[in-house]
């Protein structure tokens, strides 16, 4: 099966700080062209340089030599001749001439030709800058230079239709030629025999067609600094990556700077960003550079190469355009923001840029001369992708679940405090009533009973106003039940038992039951008459005793309708868990214990409780003791829950789910673990069981509809999503599968 990631909606880019020789274009070109050849040998489709990278960024008044200006020019022509063969485009740096003025501007090379370039926009004379000596503003300029006898587009209102070759088209990598060498100038290709590129208006755009295609913007450093600043017209125009060339020398704090500056825009633009500054090369005689590198990606993160470092670095990872586009498909502001500023984004020219069929394959992962990101843990490449390899950054497996523990500390305090906060106002809102709660020692009621402690204990009401009640059945096991009663009386909340068993037999008898002629029969009507007379039991005392029920089912139950519905744990006055997820669960009662919201006796037995088989436990143990398994009926939580994430959050199809599936569970050992998962939970799975398992996970969505659509009131607690018909998400319940198992079916026969 092809599993190359420009099919299932990721480009490949690269951030790069090259060694830069100070008023030398053509060892600058030679260093720009190995290290593009790097990038793309290792499947870029996009490698971004700094701010004025073919000559050095501080050099002053030497940029308005005239020998200077025509070496860059030359330069520039022998360097798209030397990465012609290349599936990249190239963003560098280089001064240009127009009319009387010089322009400070970002060069796009592909496919062989310069195929336009971008003028900075908003020149720095503040501090250390001085640019307006020697640089025009781009702003307004619609302009075409010819270099080397090559009619170039000079505007910064233009826009990189970047058209990735079909991973087929690909030669194998013995085929990219072993030098970098740039050639002698008798031996550049006429114009004629250089693939085409066109400049086309640029039309109202949604989002692309084709994940093998993607559009770029550019920006020029200071733009980024600006309030309305170019690449957000860019982004709002159409552009999903906007590339920023920078130079930027580095002063104290200088870096968090640009980190914020870039992930607000990546954030607000809904876009991949990539940023590449200055780094080895630039003159020290009043200033330092760092060249830092970063891409992110609506708001996050993906990669970040090594400042201050000795070496050449080529930071690479993979921006997920699928999630780019769907995201700015479902937050319709996005456009409503383009249209309200039509005199922004009007006027943008499209360069459509056919990326010639390159190497996207070999490598060993490893740049020749320089430096891979990864220091955070968010990017890795092992030298496959491209040729059916994995992808140079790190799916999450918990995509609820943040990998980092910082983070993961942070969202654990949120969405603890948020469902108690939300029960807090609920409970003022109503009268003061009192909570009537059923806790059998599983994860789910053990959660809800500790959000509902704590909201007791914020308006100052005693926890013995919390009516807590196990009720034990047919596959009750005692483990649970002690865990139950622990918990209850650790957090010194009323609690009973009551013994569902002889109303349960009673039910059965009347009904006809085999169960009740003492046959073995275990069916879906057994389940159930234990879970309606659980709920229906806590309504009745709810009544009886002035009190609301409070339910405990968690959003993967709802997703997957692993619930009884009307009168059975479907239903409540209201449910605190209901927007979190199966997998975030055990993280809040495990944060929790850990963070001293109670004491050590109500910790202690949080702990033991995560240490519990997931199980309904309404069929009673196997002969060797073994208890229900939910996770073996219905599948895993954790592949249910990135399913959930991917179809919740972003619509994507059943075949990009799969890919990011296979990505992130195949191989155990790749990437990080969030803490906390067992070493015998961390498990991979193949290719034929994820396929399984999110086939099944589609039949039970959409099945399930009509719990959903009666769902109590309770608060969405995740990013990624509630199934609320309130508020996330509106279904018809009689909606079929069809076309999203159709595609699961044709993945099928792929693999096969």
């Amino acid at each position: 099966m092809d599993r190359t990631a420009v099919q299932t909606g990721f480009a490949r880019v690269a951030a790069c700080s090259p060694r830069v020789r100070l008023a030398e274009p053509a060892a600058n070109a030679a260093e720009i062209s190995a290290l593009a050849r790097q990038a793309a040998i290792r499947g870029a489709a996009l490698a971004v340089f700094p701010e004025l990278s073919l000559t050095g960024y501080s050099l002053d008044d030497l940029l308005m030599q005239n020998a200077l200006l025509d070496a860059a020019e030359s330069e520039l022509a022998k360097l798209a001749a030397a990465t012609a063969d290349l599936p990249t485009a190239i963003v560098l740096g280089a001064p240009l001439r127009s009319g009387h003025r010089i322009y400070n501007c970002a060069v796009v090379v592909a496919a062989g030709r310069i195929v336009g370039a971008v003028p900075k926009s908003y020149l720095p004379n503040y501090r250390e800058f001085y640019e307006r000596r020697q640089f025009a503003s781009g702003v307004g300029l619609r302009a075409v230079v010819e270099i080397a006898g090559q009619r170039v587009p000079l505007s910064p209102r233009l826009l990189f239709d970047i058209h990735i070759p079909a991973p087929d088209a690909v030669p194998a990598p013995d085929a990219v030629p072993a030098s970098h060498a740039l050639p002698a100038p008798d031996a550049l290709p006429s114009s004629d025999a250089v693939p085409a590129t066109s400049v086309l208006p640029a039309p109202v755009r949604g989002c692309a067609a084709s994940a093998g295609s993607f559009t770029l913007g550019v920006e020029v450093c200071e733009d980024l600094w600006v309030p309305l600043s170019p690449g957000a017209d860019a982004a709002l125009a159409g552009a999903e990556v906007v590339a920023n060339i920078s130079g930027s020398p580095i002063t104290i704090g200088k870096s968090r700077e640009r980190r914020a500056l870039a992930a607000a825009q990546s954030a607000r633009s809904i876009c991949g960003y990539v940023y590449a500054a200055s780094g080895l090369g630039e003159s020290s005689t009043d200033l330092s550079w760092d060249g830092q590198t970063l891409v992110f990606e609506r708001g996050d993160l993906l990669a970040e190469g090594p400042r201050f470092a000795l070496e050449p670095v080529v930071t690479l990872t993979d921006v997920d355009l699928a999630v780019i586009r769907q995201d700015r498909l479902r937050q319709g502001t996005f456009d409503d923001n383009r249209r309200a500023n039509q005199d922004r984004t009007d006027g943008f020219e499209r360069v459509v840029v056919q990326l010639p069929a390159g190497s996207h394959a070999g490598g060993d992962g490893h740049a020749e001369s320089g430096s891979d990101a990864g220091g955070d843990g968010r990017t890795e490449s092992d030298g496959r992708a491209g040729n059916g390899g994995r992808l140079a950054r790190v799916i999450r497996r918990f995509p609820f679940v943040p990998d980092e523990p910082e983070q993961l500390n942070h969202d654990c305090y949120e969405a603890y405090n948020i469902q108690v906060s939300a029960l807090t106002q609920r409970l003022a809102a109503i009268g003061a009533p009192r909570i009537v709660i059923g806790v059998s020692g599983g994860l789910d009621s053990s959660h809800a009973l500790i959000v509902a402690a704590k909201a007791m204990d914020g308006l100052g009401r005693p926890r013995s106003e919390i009516l807590a009640f196990t009720l034990p059945g047919f596959g009750t096991t005692r483990g649970t039940k002690q865990n139950a009663t622990r918990l209850a009386e650790a957090l010194g909340v009323t609690f009973e038992e009551i013994d569902i068993r002889p109303a349960a037999n009673r039910m059965l008898r009347d009904i006809a039951h085999p169960f009740s002629r003492g046959e073995p029969v275990y069916d879906i009507t057994f389940e159930n008459v234990q879970a309606g007379l659980r709920t229906d039991y806590l309504f009745r005392l709810a009544n009886q005793r002035g009190g609301i029920v409070l339910g405990t089912g968690d959003l993967s139950e709802l997703a997957l309708g692993w619930c009884t519905y009307g009168v059975g744990d479907q239903m409540a006055h209201y449910n605190v868990n209901s927007g979190v997820p199966k997998t975030l669960v055990q993280y809040l009662i495990g944060w929790v214990a850990e963070s001293g919201q109670f004491d050590a006796a109500v910790g202690g037995t949080l702990t033991s409780i995560l240490d519990t088989e997931i199980s309904p436990e309404l069929i009673p143990p196997g002969a060797d003791g073994a208890i229900q398994s939910t996770q073996s009926v219905i599948g895993p939580y954790p592949l249910h829950d990135f399913a959930l994430f991917y179809t919740l959050r972003f619509g994507l199809s059943p075949k990009e789910v799969f890919f990011r599936l296979r990505e992130a569970w195949e191989d155990p050992a790749r990437g990080a673990w969030p803490a906390g998962v067992r070493p015998a939970d961390r498990r991979g799975y193949s290719a034929a069981e994820l396929l399984k398992w999110l086939g099944v996970f589609y039949r039970r969505f959409f099945w399930s509809q009509f719990k959903r659509s009666a769902l109590p009131n309770g608060p969405k607690v995740a990013a990624g999503g509630a199934l609320s018909p309130r508020g996330d998400w509106r279904q018809p319940s009689d909606a079929p599968p069809t076309v999203w198992l159709a595609e699961l079916e044709e993945l099928g026969r792929e693999l096969t």
